[in-house]
């Protein structure tokens, strides 16, 4: 019943394909078929739902920042580590850097570039050790051993990440940013281009909303891990557009310009969406109208 309910959702969102664009300011993104349209649901008790291209595999971009402040708050703890990036909204795009060139103030929040750009610093370990810790916690809450990136994207982005790369420089010169900033970087774009399927996303958001089950040492219990992460994503993690997304959808979220959305319900289920036609703030045009709908028809709302 679930399944074909997801079915209608797709075939009502599909028409919003054509409204918008895939991310061809990375080169190898712009290469993605953007009339792919998928959805998974994972619940709290076990049961996988999905319909549409829920296992064709994409790059999850910024979603991946989600992983990296997990890891960063249990490396560092939550008192240094916000002393480093801030827990703010912003009105601003994700690759801006203009308000940092005005005084030395520390991003907005881990969801924006420069923010996630410091988190992945914080990651311990060198730049091997550092990608390895993310690949391999993304493996295991997603319950995937298989997922691997993508060197044509990583690649890519590294290639075209002069915008990213000046981000870095000036956070490095006014003392923001510790560690050498290629190495850094390379991190960053290679986390960028994990593949994962809307499967995958929906397992992570069950992690994430089961108040991440797993015994791991560091500096901060998981329970206030997940609070915390869960109340970013619903204020930071749509870009731009996240008051507006939680005023009509309702529903902590993290997208990526892949064209993927992970969402996360606390004790009750993840979510996983891709279509990677996005609109003006970057994130899966109809990626949010099936949210929209998801919300509605399945009562989904948090607030």
């Amino acid at each position: 019943m679930l399944e074909k309910k997801l079915e209608n959702i797709i075939k009502k969102n599909r028409h919003l394909i054509k409204e918008g664009h895939v991310a061809d300011y990375i080169p190898a993104l712009s290469k993605v078929d953007p009339n792919y349209i998928g959805i998974s649901i994972s619940d709290i008790d076990g049961n996988i739902y999905k319909a549409g291209d829920y296992n064709t595999k994409f790059t999850i971009q910024s979603i991946s920042k989600i992983i990296g402040l997990m890891l960063a708050l249990k490396d560092n703890g939550e008192d240094y580590y916000f002393s480093k990036v801030g827990c703010e909204p912003t009105d601003e795009p994700f690759n801006t850097l203009y308000k940092m060139d005005l005084k030395n103030q520390k991003p907005a929040n881990p969801m924006i570039n420069s923010g996630a750009i410091i988190t992945t610093s914080l990651i311990k370990g060198n730049k091997e050790e550092k990608f390895n810790r993310i690949i391999e916690f993304i493996r295991l809450i997603a319950e995937n051993p298989g997922i691997t990136y993508n060197e044509e994207v990583y690649l890519s982005e590294k290639y075209t990440g002069d915008k990213n790369r000046a981000i870095a420089y000036l956070m490095k010169s006014k003392g923001l940013l510790e560690g050498e900033v290629e190495d850094i970087l390379d991190t960053y774009f290679k986390q960028c281009s994990i593949e994962v399927t809307a499967v995958d996303l929906a397992k992570i958001g069950l992690f994430i909303a089961r108040r991440c089950p797993l015994d791991l040492e560091g500096r901060i219990e998981n329970e206030r891990m997940a609070a915390i992460v869960t109340a970013i994503m619903t204020t930071c993690g749509m870009y731009d557009f996240s008051g507006q997304y939680a005023a009509t959808v309702g529903i902590p979220s993290k997208s990526g310009v892949g064209g993927g959305i992970l969402a996360t319900i606390p004790n009750k289920l993840g979510i996983g969406v891709f279509s990677p036609a996005l609109d003006k703030f970057g994130n899966s045009i109809a990626g949010y109208g099936i949210m929209k709908d998801l919300s509605r028809e399945l009562n989904l709302n948090i607030f």
